[in-house]
This record gives structure tokens, sequence and C-alpha cells, in this order.
């Protein structure tokens, strides 16, 4: 039986599904190349929700496996959030045969207009270790996507043990956002598409709502569940704070021991509480989100770009005509 199922999955392997193109021999098999049901189960699950790829990938580009992991994330950020880490963090991880698609989800996994790419070309190193994968860029950063799923760990980690890191570089050599309207290269820190001009969200908004308004920031950046969380622990913190000095009100100048270190305590907490959220809602911003909650790809711009020659087609080209 497995034989034969082995031998179905070769014939559809120039077939796309869902649209898109999947080495199904590859996908649907396990570390050792045999074919798995299961396997075959969850990667048409995950490819169902990438409806939106197609126009991302470029020609003779093949997908091979899709895990789900989370998004940079340093120790710190980790022992704080805590069980909030995937929540804030989902994302999927798309293999390709030129590079791995990093798109930043929902907890269910939804699309969240954020799409990122890393060129096996602009690595060093790349690989899994434990449940983290690890990519060590030429340009001399080194990022960490945890929680890579167990599901599938030892076949992503024997995919990418046999990519090749020489090939033409991107021009920051490292991770890089893609515009979700124009497919285009985004710029790190400026928060327009330099091609299409789609507008993105801003860390100051970020910081600033989550100064000023209970979990704002989590609210701006779309994550309305762990807002609600953080504005409640807010609210407990201010309810506290409030208690406290209404006590020091009715006792002073006989305060009671304790009362000043009391206040102190509930106001480095309120503010510990602000600074946190104005922390991790700006490094979900840095995924750049749209501020269109939905935004599709504008095939025609996509089309237009693809149909201008490459940097190295004109090389050759100026090469042949002298």
């Amino acid at each position: 039986m497995v034989d034969i199922k082995q031998n179905l999955t070769r014939k559809v392997l120039a077939e796309e599904i869902y649209g898109l193109p999947v080495d199904t021999t590859v996908a649907f098999s396990n570390r050792n190349g045999n074919y798995r049901g299961g396997m075959e189960k969850r990667q048409r699950r995950f490819l169902k929700k990438l409806y939106f790829l197609p126009p991302f990938l470029e020609e003779g580009e093949r997908i091979l496996f899709v895990t789900t992991g989370c998004s940079p994330t340093s120790f710190v950020e980790q022992m704080f959030t805590g069980a909030l880490l995937h929540p804030l963090k989902r994302a999927l991880f798309v293999i390709t045969n030129r590079r791995i698609m990093h798109i930043p989800t929902t907890q269910n996994l939804r699309y969240r207009c954020s799409v990122a790419q890393i060129l096996y070309a602009d690595c060093r190193q790349i690989c899994i270790r434990r449940s983290t994968l690890v990519a060590k860029y030429k340009s001399g950063r080194t990022e960490k996507f945890r929680c890579i799923a167990f599901r599938g760990r030892s076949k992503a980690r024997a995919l990418l043990k046999n990519v090749t890191l020489e090939a033409r570089t991107s021009p920051v050599l490292e991770r890089s956002h893609l515009c979700p309207s124009c497919t285009s290269p985004l710029i790190k820190n400026y928060y327009a598409c330099p091609n299409c001009s789609l507008k993105f969200k801003h860390k100051a908004w970020a910081t600033f709502l989550s100064i000023v308004f209970p979990g704002g920031g989590y609210f701006y950046a779309r994550h309305p569940f762990v807002g609600i969380l953080a504005a409640a622990m807010e609210g407990v913190f201010v309810l506290l704070l409030a208690v406290a000095l209404d006590a020091l009100w009715i006792c002073f100048p006989k305060v009671p021991d304790g009362l000043y270190q009391a206040i102190a305590v509930c106001a480095i907490a309120l503010v510990m509480q602000k600074l946190t959220t104005a922390m991790f809602s700006g490094k979900c911003i840095a995924e750049f989100i749209p501020k269109k909650r939905r935004v599709n790809v504008n095939v025609k711009i996509v089309e237009a770009q693809r149909a201008q020659p490459k940097p190295e087609e004109i090389l050759s080209t100026d090469w042949r005509s002298r």
C-alpha cells in the first residue's frame, strides 16, 4: 500500500495544490522519504492556509515542507511572555528549494497580511537546534525562531542540512519583509512600501497607545485577546494603587508601617506592565502589519515587475552587445 501511494504521489509531482507548486514526494513523506498519510493530511491543512502565497513565489520555486513555530524571540521575551508567546508570535514557515518564507499568523494560523523571507544565500548557517530554528546571516546578525512544531521537526532539520548557501544574495543579507500588496522588498524601520506606498502600523503609535490606554499597544497590533489580559492586569494594579493612596489620605499623618512600600510596589508594577506592553506590541509591529485589515495582492503590479529584466539579464545583454 505504501508503494502504491508513493507512486501516486510521484505522478502528481508537477501538479499544484491549492494553486501552490508543491514537491509532493518531499512534502508528504517522512525524513526517510517514505510516504505518510498523516503527514499529507497536516501538509494539506497548512497549504490551505497559504491561499495568498502564489504571487510571492518565483518561477521554478517549489514548496518542500510547511511547519509552525514562533517569530524571532529572545530569551528575555520568552521569559516575560510565557504562555502568551504562541498568541503573540505564532507563525508558519514555508521551506522551499530557494528560501524559507516566514509568515506571522494569528493563534489559529490566519494570515495577518505579513510576509518575510530568509534566502539561503543570505545565511552563513541555517539549522534547527532542538526546537529552535537558528539563522546566522552574512550581515552578522543571528535570529532564533523558537517553538518549531515537534511533528515534522526532524524532517525540517534534514531538509535544511541539504540546502545550498551559495547563490545571489539580497542587498540586506538577512531576513527581509515583502509587501503584501506588490510583493516588493520593504525597508527596515520605514513603514510604507517604496513601490506601491502601502502604509504599515508604526512602532511610535504602539508605544503611545500602550502608555495612554490599558493594553492599547496590543489592540493596535491586532492582538485583542492579549490586549484584554493586559488591560485587566493594569486595572488590578490601578485599583490597588488607588486603595493604597486612599488609605494614605485617610491615615495621614499617622501612616501605617509598609503603606509607602505598598504604594511604591503598585506604581512600579503598573509602570512595568505598561513598558512590557509597549515593548512586545512594538515587536509585533516590527513584522510590518498593514493599516488596512485586509490587503490583496495587486496582480498587475506583480506582473509588471516580473516583466522587467533582472540585473543579471541586463548585464548579460550588455556583455553580448559589445
